[in-house]
Parts: C-alpha cells; sequence; structure tokens
C-alpha cells in the first residue's frame, strides 16, 4: 500500500498534519506585517523551547549551516578549542573547526561510548595561559545514540572563565532538557528536521551576552552566516535575507503544538520512549550500543549479535514500510537506530518494535520468545 511509510530516523522526523496544513498555505510577503507577527510569535515561542532570554536566531540552513555559523561568528583563526569527539557529528565539529584553521584538541571516546567530563576538566584545569577559547560538544550524538554529560563538562567550562561552551544540540533540543540560561550555554545549534517536526531547512543558534562579547573580536570572514544581521533584524521581527516563509508559518503551528504538550510533557514523552525502546531491544535479545544512563531520548542504537543490521533495515522497509536508519562510517551493518524523536507517540513504538520482531523471525532470528520485545515495551507505557 503506497503512502504508509513510517519514519523512524533521527531526522527528517514525522510531521504532523496541521503542520502539514499550515505548509501548504499560499507564502505571504517576507517583509509584510503579517509575516512580522508571525516571526514574533516564532521567536518569542523559540526562546521559550531554548529556556533562555538571550537570543534565538533563525536561519534558512540545515543544522550544520548552524554549526558552522557557530564556529565563524565567535572564535578567529588560530584559537584553540577542544572539541569533543565520540561519533560522526563529534568528528564533524573537528573537522568544521580545522577548516577555519582553529588549533583543534580532540577529547575523544570509541564511538559508543560517552565523552569522560573529567577529560575536559583536565584540560581546561592545565590551561592557565587561558588558551582555549571554546569547548565544543554534541549532546545527543545521533550516530551512536549516546547522550554526553553537557551538564557537567559545560560546569567544568565555566570554572575555566574564558572559553565559551558551544553545543550541538541537532537532535536534544525538543527531546531533552537543555535549559540555556540556568546552565549558561554560550551558543547552541539545532535543527528543524528534528524535534521541531517541520521538514528540513531551518537552523536555530541561541547566542549569549558572552558569545556576543566574543563576536566583536571574531574576524574570520562571513556574510551569509553573519549572526549580526540577523540579530539586528530579529529586533524588527524580520530577517536580512529571504527566508523560507512556509517553513516558518508550519514553524508557527509546530511550536504552538509544543507549548501546549508543556516542556515536561515533552522531555517525559522522550524519556519513556527511549526507555521503551531499550527495555524491547534487551527483551528482544539484541545488544543496546550506548550504555545504561547515556542513551539519547531521541534515538537508541541497537546492536544485533550474529545478525547483518543492513538486513534487518532491509525488511522492515520492504514488508512494513518502516524507515530505520544505519550505521555510519564503520558502523555499518553493525548497528541500526531507532528514532523517537519529535511528532513520536507510544503507538508508533508499539508498531515498530512487533514489526522489528516480525523482521528478525523472517530472517531466522530466534533468540526471543515471540511478543516479548512488545510486551517489555507495553510494561514501560502502563507504568
Amino acid at each position: 500500500m503506497e503512502n504508509k511509510l513510517m519514519l523512524m530516523i533521527p531526522g527528517p522526523t514525522p510531521v504532523p498534519e496541521q503542520v502539514l496544513l499550515a505548509l501548504a498555505k499560499h507564502p505571504m510577503g517576507h517583509r509584510s506585517g503579517e509575516f512580522s507577527k508571525i516571526m514574533a510569535e516564532v521567536t518569542e515561542n523559540l526562546k521559550w523551547l531554548h529556556q533562555t532570554q538571550s537570543d534565538v536566531l533563525t536561519l534558512t540552513v540545515s543544522g550544520t549551516g548552524a554549526m558552522e555559523a557557530a564556529i565563524i561568528n565567535f572564535v578567529n583563526t588560530g584559537d584553540r578549542v577542544l572539541v569533543g569527539c565520540n561519533g560522526k557529528f563529534g568528528d564533524r565539529w573537528a573537522k568544521l573547526a580545522q577548516a577555519f584553521g582553529l588549533d583543534v584538541v580532540k577529547v575523544s571516546a570509541e564511538w559508543g561510548q560517552p565523552l569522560d567530563p573529567e577529560a575536559f576538566r583536565a584540560h581546561l584545569e592545565a590551561d592557565t595561559d587561558k588558551k582555549i577559547k571554546a569547548v565544543i560538544i554534541t549532546h545527543s550524538e545521533t550516530s551512536t545514540g549516546v547522550l554526553n554529560d553537557l551538564e557537567t563538562i559545560n560546569r567544568y567550562v565555566k570554572a575555566h572563565g574564558e572559553a565559551l561552551i558551544i553545543v550541538d544540540a541537532v537532535t536534544s533540543l525538543g527531546a531533552v532538557n537543555v535549559p540555556v540560561d540556568d546552565w549558561g550555554l554560550d551558543v547552541v545549534a539545532s535543527g528543524s528536521q528534528k524535534g521541531y517536526m517541520i521538514p528540513p531547512g531551518l537552523g536555530f543558534i541561541s547566542v549569549s551576552a558572552k558569545a556576543w562579547q566574543a563576536y566583536e573580536n571574531a574576524k574570520i570572514p562571513r556574510f551569509y552566516l553573519d549572526l549580526g544581521p540577523y540579530k539586528k533584524n530579529a529586533a524588527k521581527n524580520t530577517t536580512p535575507f529571504t527566508p523560507p516563509v512556509n517553513l516558518i508559518i508550519a514553524l508557527q503551528t509546530a511550536l504552538n503544538m509544543m507549548k501546549a504538550e508543556g516542556l515536561e510533557g515533552i522531555f517525559s514523552r522522550h524519556q519513556r520512549l527511549m526507555t521503551a525502546t531499550r527495555e524491547a531491544a534487551k527483551a528482544l535479545g539484541l545488544g543496546l550500543f550506548a550504555p545504561e544512563g547515556y542513551g539519547s531520548p531521541a534515538i537508541t542504537a541497537v546492536a544485533p549479535t550474529g545478525l547483518d543490521a543492513e538486513q534487518i533495515r532491509s525488511v522492515m522497509k520492504k514488508r512494513y514500510d518502516i524507515a530505520l536508519a544505519g550505521g555510519q562510517d564503520h558502523l555499518k551493518g553493525q548497528i541500526f537506530r531507532i528514532g523517537h524523536l519529535g511528532f513520536v507517540c507510544d503507538r508508533d513504538i508499539l508498531a515498530a518494535i512487533a514489526s522489528l520482531e516480525a523482521s528478525l523471525r523472517e530472517l531466522g532470528y530466534e533468540g526471543f520468545t515471540p511478543g516479548a520485545g512488545v510486551a517489555a515495551a507495553a510494561r514501560v507505557f502502563a507504568q
């Protein structure tokens, strides 16, 4: 049957019908008073989601574009930065920083393991000359399903006094508590196709007062991603360049849906979905790639011993029209990833787990009792 695709990947994520309907409206002039009112509401609601009174700017980019903006606006060529690398997107930060000539010091962990906050503390406490200008972290490492301990790492950054904290929250914003002001996070980047529940095309970046001070001394050439004009235009409820008008109208609807659910409701739902998915995987005898206590509420990475993860994904897609994400780089074929981010509910997890059980049986895997995965997930939902 056509048009029954079920996205269970970390992005793009499912889009609610009322958001799709908002997206389908006729475009309006981006310099009109009507659009300015929408921008004002969207900006205010973005601050609510980020839990900040500081600037939250909207860019027409992917999450990687927001990451690049986070580099070029706040540091200089030759500056020393600590970059947390324990997956593909931590590695991407390092490549981005190196592309702009930064002095990159990697703080690494094996893919599937969390970053060690004490390693950051050691570097920061040894930096008596205050040469480290920024610490760059991926909060939810999408490639491995690991949630890094941003709160503790940030506490060590704050003790350093000089360095900025720059965060990739692309799959944590809208799924995990990221209290920007309470933690004093300086620069936080995210993307529309994740927890925001709209299609790809928008990037978001929150900027603290301390980061704006660094901006004044940042000299890396920039134009389209120069955040200064975005700040000035945001104060007037407009944008420096032509935005994707309909995406912002869709964002208006999605943010109102999120406000209706409430921050605690959003965070507890994602935690519940993660817990149910992990318990189901264990009940099926499948390995979990992220250790207990460090699983991401956005996505669960499963390492099926003795099975080709790509074969599982293939059966899930062909037989049940459910899209799971595969392993990246050296993990291809070794893991598959179940997204439970954004517009996902308990029913979606039960459907995905039931289909996974059937797919495993079709592939000849008998290391579980039929129904065990669904039962484990249902127990979580019944609590």
